[in-house]
């Protein structure tokens, strides 16, 4: 299976926003750079540890956003994921760089997801997609309405 075409271009020079050519989605973008513990013994990045580059690229967008977890947790409210799903293209070794892309996707009452596409830097060839589905909980773990700041972000977020 190929992936559809992703071609990122930037929309400002001091934003870490990027639009797909193809499909005219925003997407934040971050960069990072894999461990050797990322790695198994057959010197690919393990396949969970995607998992963990989803939520660098989730907390840089919230982070950039103005709205950093920390903030979250300290009002109340917390997302543990609910759900989750990769497609995987092409691995990823050791010390290499990566383009993280992640964007808010669909938004229920007390659902929501976000969505990714991790490219190879300097290739830009796409290593995996995928979502993380998550729901907001209280304090005592009850489901509860999504709150006000992260419902604004989801509107605001660029076009």
């Amino acid at each position: 299976m190929r992936p559809k075409p992703f071609v990122p271009e930037p929309l400002d020079d001091d934003r870490p926003y990027v639009r797909d050519k193809t499909t005219g989605l925003v997407w934040h973008r971050c960069h990072l750079r894999t461990l050797y513990a990322d790695t198994d013994r057959s010197q690919v990045v393990y396949h969970a540890n995607y998992l963990r580059y989803f939520e660098f690229g989730r907390a840089s967008l919230m982070r950039d956003a103005a709205y950093a977890y920390r903030e979250i947790e300290e009002s109340g409210y917390v997302y543990p994921i609910i759900a989750t799903a990769l497609d995987y293209f092409r691995p990823l070794h050791y010390d290499d760089a990566m383009r993280i892309h992640t964007r808010p996707g669909d938004r229920e009452r007390v659902k929501l997801r976000f969505d990714y596409v991790i490219t190879h830097d300097p290739s830009g060839d796409i290593v995996c997609t995928g979502f993380t589905r998550h729901c907001a909980i209280n304090a005592k773990g009850t489901p509860v309405a999504i709150d006000d700041k992260t419902v604004h972000l989801w509107e605001i977020f660029p076009k």
